[in-house]
């Protein structure tokens, strides 16, 4: 097999040295620990609750906060309550300096770390004069059809509007209307716009014949406009005027006139297509909040990241001065005669989705001028990675470190700038928790070796106050098997008073998104502890090592879509347990990106093969490139057939790429597979996968491969429903596994080793994650045993090993198939099929004390946690609270217990009982288990079940379970009655009450135990 798991390159070994900071598997270290963004509503709030909330944070184990000064969402949605006073209180502000210096305090005293954001609300600019060059700029077209004789002599249109960058001329051949789809998400009606086709011989630049008036005088139908040739008698040409100017847009629309200083009307958008707007944002921070040395000095011991959101930034067309230059070095030709052709779609794809532009302009030849708007979004590309770097160079130049959410909603290829920041960061809510779509990102951020791939999480529409910790732990797992290794929760929210806000507080965005984790929140001291400690051990195994993934796909776009789609559509890798990510040609080109023992990227990823399908276009460099590598040893697969051209400029290269494809797919080391059978070729060429994969059921496995010096982790999720199965791993260390909810690590009882591979075979629930570890080294860690099972009986339910020679196994009454045994790698064989105990038994006979938590009867008073009160309920089934009486519009913490008698009746020859497990529903938002009065470790929210063994007495025996509820089921009563910093909240139907409580079946499965030497 190629491209073993233990190979690995220089790069790794450097990264080997760095392990102890991620402190132990049991207990990791701050940076192997989620964050909360924390929102600060403004500077006017009282800084000891900040702090408190802060500390609060890291007790229930965060690894850091992140500092996001909201100000109302920068009051895109509502305007500043009555009282707030941005001049004062406002971003850079003395008030915010003393704001921004406690958070680090707390930050500190808590020992925890802190991010920050670099502006009020997105982190996208910062409070300036209105003429620094630094701030944004827009675009402004104009145009005016031209008389049918073909002359014009006037003032051009939009004159004034801003600095004339082009006058250009065109013949149009032909005009319709397109629509525009309505948008959902930012509720913005469809819109019409034109789109004229363009004869490409006819766009004419006229800048230099305009004069300082605006006037200009051309003729298109004579010699002078070389157009003659072009002259139809129905045609039609347009003057297309072009003007750059800054629009003072703002990240935070808030005006007052009171100081007289920059501090009075916002904070203004920067420049993001060039370097001089990372330097407006740095001279305001050198300035106004780091000319404090003691803020220096915090944050040198507990700052980690400046950070920027995702981008939503409104233009007419993106811009920046410096563009015409750098396009003109870039590619070799003006930009200014090709702007008719980027009119359309070149704002902000995300956020103006509705908004495109009026009007489209498309050539009638040359792939409609797609060449020509490429060229366009890779000179914005290299200009934003300009602003990236720049900002980069200075937070690390401090000590600290750049995280931004890269070109989030801009018309540009994401996979271009990802190597650009210290921690590129992605967002659930745009990813829309698609595996493929996090795998587009992780790509570039592994060859690039980031050891942090960030991702704001949990961001749902609809879903404030009403989202299961259940559901946000299954978001998180398919970002985590998609490559990312770091959740920022999205968010923590402020719990004291502020402006015309009432109980239960500032929840930020209104209610349209979640969440906002608070000590209100019954889950908040309950569940969430136990969820963030499974988040924390399954980073720590994350930042182990480097990833190593077996394909890498080749894509090209102009610009990623915000909405990020599946691009390899067919699940035959998945399947099989291929792991791939996706890399562009500028990826190709990175110094990390060469080609050595056959595998690409060979310090990280390791890819052992790289893709290229049908569906994606390629340049001519690239396909030179991958010629490179495939002379080096790599395997190339085209996947159904050869890729199409990805035009540039006016597409002359097209013939000469699809000859270099054709020369390519001849060469040595090239195959093509049919579609659909990609994994069938790569194992048909000894390219198998790392980690090998086969279900029985309705599920699919994914697994996440990483190895350093010493140890290989596999990092393994469940999608769909229960299901059994095995994972086939190339190494043949010793295999453990490691409990993310309890930070516990054992040795595998049964396995077999195959060749160069060990084969485990599991049996996970939907939604479950299995971390397994494989290593030489652990033994005097963990009890290992000396030998291992090669098969086991169907009845056994637990082991442990007491040493490397003693076990115990774990028997229940289930009946057994004739001849199964305990057999052993060193050739013992246990028949303990005789072993009988009790069945299994149901609990019921429930009693439920819901404590209900509601709001004060002062309802402005935001501080107050909840008004308590407890109704009791008596269950013979454990339902829902939507179905019980006088629950179904409470939130709150249910104390479920009931009673059972041990031991079970057993017959007189029968084994003796030594133990039970106990088996529980799905935990949907948390629960704490008490067996007699003894807590029981940290459960698996998938699979609860836990042997209670050693809290069995004979006699009664109690059981209490703690769960805590949905708070949006109490919320949604009362939700005419809030008020958040004063508004309403703006969700325009209220969603369904939630499922919420302990809701299924408990079971108490007893068993026997047999001591085994080995």
């Amino acid at each position: 097999m190629r491209g073993s798991i233990l190979c690995f390159g220089l790069g790794l070994l450097a990264k080997v040295a760095e392990a102890s900071e991620y402190g132990t598997f049991l207990n990791p270290a701050n940076n192997a620990s989620m964050k909360f963004r924390y929102w600060l509503p403004d500077a006017s709030v009282d800084i000891e609750t900040v702090q408190s909330d802060i500390e609060a944070a890291g007790a229930l184990g965060a690894g850091a906060v992140e500092l996001l000064p909201l100000y109302n969402y920068g009051g895109s949605l509502v305007g500043p309550p009555d009282g707030a006073d941005w001049a004062t209180y406002g971003f850079g502000t003395p008030a915010f300096r003393r704001v921004f210096k406690a958070s680090l305090q707390a930050a500190k005293k808590a020992g925890i770390r802190m991010d920050f954001a670099l502006g009020a609300n997105q982190g996208q600019g910062v409070p300036a004069e209105i003429t620094n060059p630094g701030l944004h700029w827009d675009l402004a077209p104009y145009h005016i059809e031209v008389p049918e004789n073909g002359t014009y002599s006037g003032q051009i249109p939009g004159w004034g509007t801003g600095e004339l960058v082009a006058l250009v001329s065109a013949r149009v051949v032909s005009s319709s209307q397109i629509e525009t789809p309505a948008s959902s998400t930012f509720s913005t009606p469809a819109q019409n716009a034109t789109q004229l086709v363009l004869h490409g011989d006819t766009l004419i630049e006229h800048t230099d014949k305009v004069n300082d008036d605006g006037r200009v005088s051309v003729s298109l139908k004579n010699g002078t406009s070389h157009a003659s040739k072009y002259t139809r008698s129905n045609s039609r040409h347009f003057l297309f005027a072009y003007y750059q100017y800054q629009d003072l847009a703002k990240n935070l629309d808030i005006e007052s006139n009171t100081t007289g200083t920059i501090f009075d009307n916002g904070s203004y958008t920067v420049d993001h297509y060039s370097a001089r707007g990372a330097e407006t944002t740095k001279e305001f921070w050198e300035n106004h909040i780091l000319n404090d040395t003691d803020t220096r000095s915090l944050l040198a011991e507990v700052g980690t990241y400046g950070w920027e959101d995702s981008l939503e930034i409104k233009s007419n067309i993106s811009w920046s001065p410096s563009l015409p230059e750098r396009f003109q070095k870039m590619h070799g030709y003006r930009l200014q005669r090709y702007l008719p052709l980027l009119m359309y779609g070149n704002n902000n794809p995300g956020v103006q989705t509705s908004y495109p532009g009026s009007i489209k302009g498309v050539l009638e030849n040359q792939h409609h001028g797609n060449g020509f708007v490429n060229d366009f979004r890779a000179a914005l590309a290299q200009g934003y990675g300009d602003y990236l770097s720049t900002l980069t160079t200075w937070l690390e130049g401090m000590g600290l470190g750049y995280s931004a959410q890269i070109s989030y909603n801009l018309p540009i290829d994401m996979e271009t700038n990802i190597d650009k920041v210290t921690a590129p960061e992605c967002e659930s809510l745009a990813f829309n928790d698609n595996i493929d779509g996090y795998r587009q990102f992780s790509g570039p951020a592994n060859v690039a070796q980031k050891s942090v791939i960030s991702n704001e999480m949990g961001a749902d529409m609809n879903k404030a106050l009403r989202l299961p910790i259940s559901e946000l732990l299954s978001q998180i797992s398919k970002a985590f098997v998609g490559g990312v290794n770091q959740v920022v929760l999205h968010g923590q929210t402020f719990t004291g008073d502020y402006y015309e806000t009432t109980w239960p507080g500032y929840l930020a965005f209104f209610l349209l998104f979640s969440e906002s984790y608070m000590n209100k929140q019954p889950a908040w001291k309950l569940g969430m502890p136990d969820a963030i400690s499974y988040i924390n051990r399954n980073q720590f195994v994350l930042h182990q090592g480097q990833p190593r993934t077996d394909v890498a796909f080749y894509t090209k776009v102009s610009y990623t879509d915000p909405q990020l789609s599946t691009l390899y559509t067919d699940d035959d890798l998945v399947r099989n347990g291929y792991t791939y990510s996706y890399l562009n040609p500028n990826n190709l080109n990175s110094s990390r990106a060469y080609v050595s023992d056959g595998l690409l990227a060979p310090e990280s990823p390791a890819y052992q093969a790289l893709v290229l399908t049908t569906s994606e276009n390629i340049t001519l460099e690239a396909v030179s490139k991958i010629r490179q590598f495939a002379d080096a040893g790599l395997m190339i697969i085209f996947d159904g057939g050869l890729p199409g051209y990805y035009a540039s400029g006016n597409g002359s290269e097209k013939s000469t790429v699809n000859a270099a494809l054709k020369s390519l797919q001849g060469s040595k080391n090239v195959h093509t597979a049919q579609k659909g059978q990609l994994a069938a070729k790569l194992k048909e060429l000894d390219i198998r996968p790392r980690v090998e994969v086969s279900t029985f059921k309705n599920a699919t496995w994914y697994p996440v491969l990483r190895s350093d010096e010493s140890t290989d982790y596999v990092f393994l999720f469940s999608e769909g429903s229960a299901s059994s199965g095995h994972v086939l791993v190339n190494s043949t260390k010793t295999p453990y596994i490691l409990n993310s909810w309890t930070g516990e690590r054992a040795a595998i009882l049964n396995y077999q080793v195959q060749g160069q591979s060990t084969k485990i075979t599991l049996s996970l629930a939907a939604d479950e994650t299995v971390v397994l570890a494989f290593s030489n080294d652990w033994e005097s860690e963990v009890a290992t045993p000396s030998s291992h099972a090669v098969r086991v009986p169907s009845n056994l339910i637990g082991y442990n090993f007491t040493s490397s020679r003693e076990l115990d196994v774990h028997v229940t009454a289930e009946p057994l198939s004739i001849g199964q045994s305990l057999r052993f790698s060193n050739g013992k064989t246990y028949n303990i099929s005789g072993s009988t105990s009790s069945p299994s038994f149901s609990l019921g006979g429930w009693k439920l004390v819901a404590e209900h938590w509601e709001a004060p009867k002062n309802m402005s008073d935001a501080t107050i946690i909840a008004e308590k009160h407890n109704t009791t309920h008596h269950l013979d089934f454990l339902i829902s609270w939507l179905d019980i009486p006088g629950l179904h519009n409470a939130s709150g913490i249910g104390n479920y217990s009931t009673q059972f008698s041990w031991p079970p009746t057993a017959s007189a020859d029968a084994t003796p009982i030594q133990g039970a497990y106990i088996s529980l529903p799905q935990i949907s938002h948390g629960l704490k288990l008490f067996i007699n009065g003894h807590p029981v470790q940290n459960l698996n929210f998938a699979k609860p079940m836990v042997d209670i063994g050693p809290f069995l007495r004979n006699g009664s025996n109690s059981v209490v379970a703690v769960v805590p509820t949905l708070m949006w089921n109490y919320i949604s009563s009362i939700y005419q009655d809030i008020e958040i910093s004063g508004s309403k909240p703006m969700l325009t139907t209220l969603p369904d009450k939630v499922d919420t409580g302990l809701i299924g079946e408990v079971r108490v499965i007893p068993y026997t135990v047999h001591h085994i030497s080995l």
